[in-house]
């Protein structure tokens, strides 16, 4: 029996695999990264304090969703569930941010959209405002990106009362 076929599942998912070195955690064993550290603190120097009142109020938000693991790496701020599903690169006036989604979806904050495979798609965006966070159809939007970062579209939702 191979050893991923002895791993218990929980809530009818493969568990997350943890870097011993570094303690990410990620959804394949043996994940490529760079086990860096980098405090919060380190991406918010320099820049102007709407920057960091922009990321702390995405992250309440995104957090209302379910759990999010913070994954700082050199590149930005990543927001995972059990992937990474969108992030954050502070900026000097503003917030660059990013989700993914299963699909293409328009919004006037939207100002580029990666399509990396047919069903697979970056949104980009910048947060210049606290009142852009208001907005519904972005909130839904960033939902249905943590919807992704749990990753139902694999194994879809968990019915009430059903044991895995």
């Amino acid at each position: 029996m191979p050893a991923d076929a002895k791993r218990k599942f929980v809530n009818g998912k493969p568990p997350l695999w943890t870097c011993p070195a570094c303690r990410h955690v990620f959804v394949t064993r043996n994940l490529w990264h760079s086990c860096r550290h980098y405090p919060l603190s380190y991406y918010f120097k320099g820049k102007d304090p709407i920057v960091r009142e922009l990321f702390d109020r995405y992250l309440d938000l995104v957090s209302e969703f379910g759990p999010v693991i913070l994954s700082p790496v050199k590149t930005g701020i990543a927001f995972q569930a059990r992937v990474r599903f969108a992030g954050a690169m502070p900026r000097k006036r503003w917030l660059s941010c990013a989700l993914w989604l299963k699909r293409r979806a328009e919004h006037p904050l939207f100002y580029r959209i990666e399509s990396v495979t047919p069903h697979d798609h970056i949104h980009r965006f910048r947060l210049n405002r606290v009142e852009d966070l208001r907005d519904k159809n972005l909130q839904k939007l960033l939902r249905e990106a943590y919807k992704v970062g749990c990753q139902e579209h694999l194994y879809g939702r968990r019915k009430a009362g059903r044991k895995t």
